[in-house]
């Protein structure tokens, strides 16, 4: 079972909150070059750049800012995998999957299924309200965002499943020794890390429904599928069909998308609506491809294991 291939007596909490302090640190040096990059820039004009609320994304060429921003989850994945081996004496595939060897159809199913609805979704909207769309592709920063995206985004869409769904949610539930402490805890903290977004600040802490929301879904998924494939999937054709499809002034990403966004962000039903409706039917098709039953037990029940009282 999956959360239990990281509980060993060796395996103290502690050894968890270490961890994440190492992966922090790493992700911090990886984001040298983009702070290194925003010094000279502002040595060079001799002027205050603002950082804040996102501004620094809007600093350099998109396609620039982009690879400069994801470079540091190269350092953090590096990071994870060397904390798993060498504190936790466990494998990668362990904080990957309850199976002999990565699912790539369960990654590929869940990538596809995400990609085609997303994309399905914003040509709706697209069609009721073609007046907050602008035609915004150009062949060249495309193919090089194409190349960014395909990379990097992938990289870090799998850093934070890595680090919710693998290595926190064993780390809780090592801590609380059953299965809904470690859903909610990595739910609401990786939730809460978007706090800072662009699009919180323009829509309302509402939208952090969406976001923790979005966190509760993939641990349902992780747990009801002993393994983080459907996750991993679903996470890269999130962010890299956002990055490549749309982009607006406000949103985290800014890049050489195909379409821009006019419009005047706002949270209604397109915050509420994943959540309440689309999840659920999402849920629903991964249950009958993959025969998931006994739910509560998965999602909320005790952890037994010998080993957890040593």
């Amino acid at each position: 079972m999956f959360l239990e291939q990281g509980i060993k007596p060796e395996n103290k909490f502690w050894k968890y909150l270490l961890g994440s302090v190492f992966i922090i640190s790493a992700s911090f040096v990886g984001q040298i070059p983009l702070i290194a990059a925003i010094e000279f820039r502002a040595n060079l004009g001799r002027e205050i750049i603002s950082t804040s609320n996102g501004n620094y994304m809007k600093i350099f060429e998109p396609n620039i800012t982009l690879f400069l921003a994801l470079i540091s989850f190269v350092f953090a994945i590096a990071a994870i995998y060397f904390v798993v081996k060498y504190k936790h004496n466990q494998t990668f595939l362990s904080v990957t999957t309850s199976r002999p060897k990565v699912d790539w159809n369960r990654i590929l199913f869940s990538f596809f299924l995400w990609s085609s609805i997303s994309v399905i979704s914003f040509f709706i909207v697209y069609f009721i309200s073609p007046e907050n769309f602008v035609l915004n592709f150009k062949l060249e920063p495309f193919l090089i965002l194409v190349v960014i995206g395909v990379i990097l985004i992938p990289v870090q869409t799998s850093t934070e499943e890595y680090v919710f769904r693998g290595y926190l949610m064993q780390g809780f539930a090592n801590l609380a020794h059953n299965r809904w402490f470690p859903l909610v805890m990595t739910s609401v903290i990786f939730g809460s890390l978007h706090w800072g977004n662009p699009e919180v600040t323009k829509m309302g802490n509402i939208v952090m429904i969406y976001y923790m929301g979005t966190g509760l879904f993939l641990g349902i998924i992780t747990l009801m599928d002993e393994g983080i494939e459907l996750a991993l999937g679903f996470h890269a054709a999130n962010n890299l069909v956002g990055a490549l499809l749309v982009t607006s002034d406000w949103s985290a990403f800014q890049t050489h998308a195909i379409f821009k966004d006019l419009s005047e962000p706002s949270a209604g039903i397109d915050v509420l609506l994943p959540v309440v409706v689309i999840y659920p039917i999402l849920l629903f098709i991964f249950s009958k491809k993959y025969g998931w039953t006994n739910w509560k037990e998965r999602l909320t029940g005790n952890i037994n294991n010998v080993e957890l009282k040593a």
